[in-house]
């Protein structure tokens, strides 16, 4: 979405009577219907006098492009600064990632810093970086830049910043070798850049061009993307998988604007629901189609995409995996396919201030094919809205086509849909009669103590990076902000331990470092290890052989759950045995994380003791 463009001349004008500022908020508003603040609009106002002066030369031609707060298409990425025009041969884009910082540190994670913001020292992306990846994005999804032979030169200028040794640090130099660096005194050497890509102006509309080219992923993408897949045992397919993958690539290929399809494929916990559906991303990737792998939450997404790409991170890869609060606004077909896991866990409205229609809805009108990947007994919190008659409901109203399938093959708990059966009949969710573990090869283990189970977790762990702590959400998170304290704490056994860290993102289950963090429902849902240590806390307690839930004992800001007073008032019956479900669906979910074994530790007494008693029971 092009914000400001105009020529140079035109824009040094703007900047000369001071109405840049004005020019941009206005187009914000027209086009987005969003304001900026007044201090982002300071940003404007003093970053661009610097790129006004820096373009100050009549080597650089008076009919060049500029562009300003440039929106990358189906994304929320902006480009500061874009400059249009040619050697004489290509048609050349420079991007310039404009930042007002006098300083930064260097962290040890790649291609980000810390610097100080508004609220404080944040980590952030290394501007060469940010301009980086911008140009990635449009060189990976945009047909006109591929198709057109327009080349993109990214670039980032930070005016305010005097030469140190973090900024500029050899720890960054492959992003500032993608995207030249220059700093408070090297406006002369950013000109001499500029000039070597723009000497002619923008003749043929360039910035138009690429804005009106059809989004797609290139070629050299979708190669990328296969080639990454091929030998990944991780992602191999088998049985029933195989079945449903065909069925929906076939589905997906024939869906058009005029033909729309949703596809809902039940699975409960191991069945290969993202097996299945990283496998469709990238198959039709391959085909040409523009498709997106969606989940709620970011977990799934960074751990499949860390698995995928393994050591060869393409930041377009990262595109591919978006979160189920990104359509809000998308055009209706903008894709052609949609495929959405942990579909359970969708919500009516999107983020903290409740925003957008439906998502279920809004990712409907997005595509030309739907494919959710659905456990309905998965559901853990009470905003999860993502059910079968709900996709069923909003689909028939808007006349697209509905298909059915079930993933039934049980890959995960060695295999056992008895362990699965035998934890619904423990946790009373629902009476069968698998009443025993015995003659079943999964490692089910009830601790005596925190500190054996987490010993357990870190010695099986030796074996291949596969074993992680969970833990059910009754601790404060105290560490987020105290980054040396500690979460959950048990005095009697020298344990204490934290919650899981937000360096590691959703990524934590497969960071090799993790092991020392206890995760959460949030970092856990969807995914897998081979061993999984759950702490059960007080909020799923057994008395006189019943179990219960107790909400009270969740932590205060544990939002799976917020609002639950107000709905035990307004429906008693009905608001209690949803509690109820959600409580035992978390912990059931937690208990089948883990491939080859669990082990539980429940803080209550006798909690422990039935699980113990419903461990030793024979046939």
């Amino acid at each position: 979405m092009i914000i400001y463009h105009s020529t140079k001349e035109k824009f040094s004008c703007d900047i000369l009577t001071n109405d840049i500022d004005n020019i941009i908020q206005h187009a914000l508003v027209e086009r987005t219907g969003k304001r900026v603040g007044e201090a982002e609009l300071n940003s404007f106002r003093n970053s661009l006098s610097y790129m006004d002066k820096v373009l100050h030369d009549g080597e650089i031609p008076a009919d060049c492009g500029i562009s300003i707060e440039y929106h990358i298409p189906q994304t929320s990425k902006r480009v500061d600064f874009i400059i249009s025009g040619s050697d004489g041969n290509t048609d050349n884009v420079v991007i310039v990632e404009l930042k007002q910082w006098k300083t930064a540190e260097i962290t040890d994670r790649d291609g980000i810093v810390r610097t100080r913001f508004k609220q404080g020292m944040k980590d952030t992306a290394h501007p060469s970086y940010q301009a980086w990846s911008y140009a990635a994005l449009l060189n990976g999804f945009n047909e006109a830049i591929a198709e057109e032979n327009i080349n993109l030169h990214p670039c980032a200028y930070l005016h305010n910043y005097a030469d140190d040794n973090c900024i500029r640090n050899d720890f960054y130099q492959g992003y500032i070798d993608k995207a030249p660096l220059f700093l408070k005194h090297d406006a002369l050497k950013l000109r001499e850049f500029i000039k070597k890509y723009i000497k002619t102006g923008d003749r043929s509309d360039i910035l138009f061009r690429i804005d009106n080219g059809k989004i797609r992923p290139s070629k050299s993408l979708a190669d990328a993307l296969s080639n990454m897949i091929k030998g990944n045992t991780e992602f191999y397919m088998i049985d029933d998988q195989k079945v449903v993958f065909e069925t929906a690539k076939k589905l997906a290929l024939n869906s058009s604007g005029s033909n729309k399809n949703v596809l809902i494929v039940e699975g409960g916990p191991g069945t290969g629901k993202s097996v299945v559906a990283i496998n469709l991303l990238v198959q039709l990737i391959k085909t040409g189609q523009f498709a997106q792998y969606v989940t709620k939450t970011s977990a799934p997404r960074d751990v499949y995409f860390e698995k995928l790409s393994r050591d060869k991170k393409k930041i377009e890869l990262k595109q591919l995996f978006v979160g189920s609060g990104s359509f809000m606004q998308t055009p209706a077909n903008s894709f052609n396919t949609l495929i959405v896991d942990e579909a359970h866990r969708l919500t009516e409205k999107t983020g903290f201030y409740r925003m957008g229609n439906n998502q279920v809805e809004e990712i409907l009108d997005a595509a030309h094919c739907s494919i959710f990947f659905i456990d309905e007994n998965q559901r853990v919190s009470l905003e999860d809205y993502g059910e079968i008659a709900v996709i069923e409901e909003f689909a028939n109203k808007k006349g697209i086509n509905v298909h059915r399938l079930a993933l039934e093959s049980q890959f995960r708990c060695n295999g056992s849909d008895g362990y699965l059966s035998w934890l619904d009949n423990t946790l009373q969710i629902r009476e069968t009669a698998n009443t025993t573990l015995d003659g079943l090869d999964y490692d089910f283990r009830v601790m005596d103590s925190p500190d054996q189970l987490r010993d357990l977790i870190y010695e099986k762990n030796k074996i291949n990076n596969k074993a992680r702590i969970v833990a059910g959400y009754c601790w404060p998170w105290a560490s987020k902000k105290k980054s040396e304290a500690f979460d959950i704490i048990f005095d009697e056994y020298d344990f204490k331990m934290r919650w899981n860290m937000t360096a590691y993102g959703g990524a934590w289950i497969i960071d090799p470092d993790s092991v020392t963090e206890i995760g959460c429902i949030h970092t856990a849902q969807g995914l897998e290890a081979d061993y999984i240590g759950v702490i059960i806390g007080n909020d799923l307690l057994v008395r006189d052989g019943e179990v219960l839930v107790q909400p009270t004992a969740r932590d205060k800001d544990d939002r799976t759950i917020l609002g639950y007073k107000k709905l035990l008032k307004e429906n008693p019956i009905e608001g209690k045995e949803l509690i109820k479900a959600i409580i035992k669906n978390t912990y059931r979910t937690l208990m089948t994380r883990g491939m080859k074994g669990c082990y539980i530790y429940c803080t209550d007494a006798e909690t422990n003791a039935f699980f113990k008693k419903q461990l030793e029971a024979k046939q």
